[in-house]
């Protein structure tokens, strides 16, 4: 499995030091099993998953497989798409609830 971590989720990471290593051990968990740790969003985060670390606090990923096989990489327009594996996690944001939805994803 190849891990990406986009600049706004590294960013995140140090923002959010005091719970580095809970993020860490999910960032773990979703590589293992991406799918059933994960919900699949709707509407304008069609194609992501979201993932709690803590109540209220989320982690924002692709898994390129099902996101390929759904039809979602037409949605997404990810800019890696092409040079992916299937076998690729992409960790696209993390933190507070609302402030992940507030703002568009972009990758």
């Amino acid at each position: 499995m190849e891990l990406l971590f986009s600049d706004v989720f590294v960013k995140f990471l140090k923002k959010y030091r005091s719970i580095k290593k809970s993020i860490k051990m999910k960032v773990d968990m979703i590589a293992e099993n991406s799918i059933a740790l994960g919900e699949p969003l709707k509407g304008n985060f069609r194609g992501y998953y979201s993932c709690p670390v803590r109540k209220n606090f989320l982690i924002i990923y692709l898994y390129c497989k099902i996101c390929r096989k759904k039809g979602d990489d037409k949605i997404v327009l990810c800019d890696e798409c092409n040079t992916c594996s299937d076998d690729t996690i992409k960790f696209i944001d993390l933190g507070p609830h609302g402030h992940i939805y507030e703002k568009n994803i972009k990758i």
